[in-house]
């Protein structure tokens, strides 16, 4: 098989939050098609557990641990350097070396990189064929942390939201494609680089239906006569703590008064102090890590996600409508997915009034499963069927036409 070299900024496995379901797809998709040498981080010591996983898929690897701490203290270079400072986070030297030994050795004429911050290790490369996958536009969600802080940390990440989006349109304009998670972030970044639009291409993430399928029984994790919410999500990502701070503070005791056996189920890895203190309140519990989120999912009456910062297409959401789930959200968490069509057992909210008015109906009465969620995600969210886009512009390489 000819050798292509994949950049990513997390090893992609587990898939087990957002980005890494997206890049492990990826990489298994890949892996049938191409020798891959995987060039990537790793910033959780558990994920050293499954290097192993992921070496199997590829032709040789290069993985790297990535220290958050130090690569905090190492990003503020960008201040002197007028780079995003994104851009140093991600920066080794060892992992440059690598990729260059690589690309001499192995005579690369194909390199994918998943995430702005990985493309800095290609720049140098202009005679391979580069396709750039943004996944989310990364420069908004910093934007949107600025409007959310206080100072001095908005002026911080509004800076960062400007010089991050200087470097993407540098890159969609340099690289010969781009992708992004959906119709909706590809038409905002087009409106923001409109030079790079004929370059800029998407596909929607998939769902393992298999894995994520109502019809398989699960050990039910709430005690009996308990009328269970649930978010899931890594959380210790800001977006997911403040939401659900937000809600277990604004929205859920709202509801608990008119249902006094209402919980509220926070699940998902690493919660930050501020979501392990929430836990203390009455009727919510936090779980932290747990070896399988769909008894959670399959149990509950209604899945919430009220994300108030948010990017691209929510893998929890996709998650929830394949187990059937009713599903109440933000409007940031819906972007880029057709609300209509899924029915009236998927509801957005903004307010609390609307929060609190919209989700009585569905707390009354045993747990519901609707199955056009889960027709609809089959539709639309298949991983061999959206990941055709990435074959089209690879092949296209060979011929040196632009693909469609």
């Amino acid at each position: 098989m000819e050798p292509l070299l994949f950049l990513v900024h997390r090893i992609p496995y587990p898939p087990n939050k957002g980005d890494k379901i997206r890049s492990y797809h990826l990489l298994q998709h890949l892996s049938q098609r191409y020798a891959v040498h995987l060039g990537t981080f790793i910033d959780d010591p558990e994920d050293w557990w499954h290097q192993d996983k992921v070496k199997a898929l590829c032709a040789s690897t290069c993985l790297l641990p990535l220290h958050p701490g130090r690569s905090k203290w190492a990003s503020l270079r960008g201040l002197w350097t007028g780079q995003a400072l994104t851009l140093p986070y991600y920066y080794q030297a060892s992992l440059q070396q690598w990729v260059d030994a690589v690309i001499q050795r192995e005579q690369i004429r194909r390199i994918v990189v998943f995430s702005s911050s990985m493309a800095q290790y290609v720049e140098g490369y202009p005679q391979t064929y580069r396709l750039m996958d943004f996944v989310d536009l990364d420069s908004d969600k910093w934007t949107q942390y600025a409007r959310a802080k206080s100072w001095p940390m908005n002026g911080l990440y509004r800076r960062e939201g400007r010089r991050l989006l200087d470097y993407e349109r540098h890159i969609a304009r340099t690289f010969d494609a781009s992708l992004f998670v959906s119709a909706h972030e590809a038409r905002i970044f087009c409106d923001r680089a409109p030079h790079c639009a004929p370059k800029v291409h998407w596909y929607n993430n998939g769902v393992d239906t298999r894995y994520f399928d109502p019809s398989l029984s699960h050990p039910n994790p709430y005690p009996p006569a308990q009328i269970a919410l649930v978010f899931t999500g890594a959380m210790d990502y800001w977006p997911n703590a403040e939401a659900v701070e937000w809600f277990g503070k604004t929205i859920f005791p709202h509801l608990r008064r008119l249902h006094p056996n209402l919980h509220f189920y926070i699940v998902g890895s690493n919660p930050t102090d501020s979501v392990r203190q929430l836990g203390r309140g009455e009727g919510i519990q936090v779980t932290g890590r747990v070896a399988d989120v769909r008894p959670y999912l399959a149990h509950a009456h209604w899945v919430v996600a009220p994300l108030r910062i948010a990017c691209g297409i929510q893998n929890k959401i996709l998650e929830a409508l394949a187990m059937e789930k009713p599903l109440m959200a933000s409007a940031q968490a819906m972007e880029g997915l057709d609300i209509p069509s899924l029915g009236p057992g998927c509801l957005t909210a903004t307010t609390q009034e609307e929060w609190v008015a919209k989700a009585q109906p569905w707390l009354q009465g045993p747990p519901q499963r609707i199955s056009a969620h889960r027709q609809w995600v089959m539709r639309h969210f298949d991983w061999a069927t959206n990941l055709k886009v990435v074959d089209d512009l690879l092949s296209s390489a060979q011929t040196g036409q632009t693909a469609p």
